[in-house]
C-alpha cells in the first residue's frame, strides 16, 4: 500500500445511500432490514443486552452477596505508617492525616491497626483502636484518644398494629 492509496476511496461530497428506492439501487424493497421480524419495524431497535428473546446473560448468572446499606465506611491506618509520617510529640488526628495526604477517601470511622513498629511518643485520636495498636502506643509512651463516632443506625421497628387489631377484634 502506498500513500496515494490511503485517500483513494474517500470522497468529500459523497451522497448518502437512499434506502427503499427500487431493486436496482441494491437497497430497495426491504431497504437492508431483512424479511419479517421486529427489526423491520420503523423506530424499533434492540437494546444492547437484548439476545433475541433468549434468557439474558444477566438473568442466567446466579446472584451473589448483597450490598449492606447500613455498613459503616471504616478507613484503617497502621502504626508503621504513622511512625513514618509524624515526628515525636506530634498529635495525630483525622484532620492531620488528611493534611498529610493519607486520608483521601470518604469515611465514617478511622481505625488504627497495630502493624509495624511505633518508636515515637504520639497522641493519636481515632474512632477505634485494635488491641495490639493500643498496647504499642502505650508502650511507646503515647496516648490513644477515642473519638466519638457517628450515632448507631436506628432501624425502624416493625409495626405492632396488626397484632393489636387482631387482639381487639376477639
Amino acid at each position: 500500500m502506498n500513500i496515494h492509496d490511503v485517500h483513494q476511496k474517500i470522497k468529500k461530497n459523497k451522497k448518502p445511500q437512499r434506502l427503499g428506492r427500487g431493486e436496482s439501487s441494491g437497497t430497495g424493497k426491504t431497504a437492508g432490514r431483512g424479511h419479517k421480524g421486529q427489526g423491520q419495524l420503523a423506530g424499533w431497535t434492540a437494546h444492547p443486552a437484548f439476545e433475541g428473546g433468549q434468557m439474558p446473560l444477566v438473568r442466567r448468572i446466579p446472584k451473589r452477596g448483597f450490598n449492606n446499606q447500613w455498613a459503616r465506611i471504616v478507613v484503617s491506618v497502621n502504626l508503621g505508617e504513622l511512625d513514618e509520617l509524624f515526628s515525636a510529640g506530634e498529635e495525630v488526628t483525622p484532620e492531620t492525616l488528611k493534611a498529610k495526604g493519607r486520608l483521601k477517601v470518604r469515611y465514617e470511622l478511622l481505625k488504627i491497626l497495630g502493624n509495624g513498629q511505633l518508636t515515637k511518643k504520639l497522641k493519636i485520636s481515632a474512632h477505634r483502636f485494635s488491641a495490639a495498636a493500643a498496647e504499642k502506643i502505650k508502650h511507646a509512651g503515647g496516648e490513644a484518644v477515642i473519638l466519638p463516632g457517628p450515632a448507631p443506625v436506628k432501624r425502624p421497628e416493625k409495626s405492632k398494629g396488626k397484632a393489636k387489631r387482631a387482639a381487639a377484634s376477639k
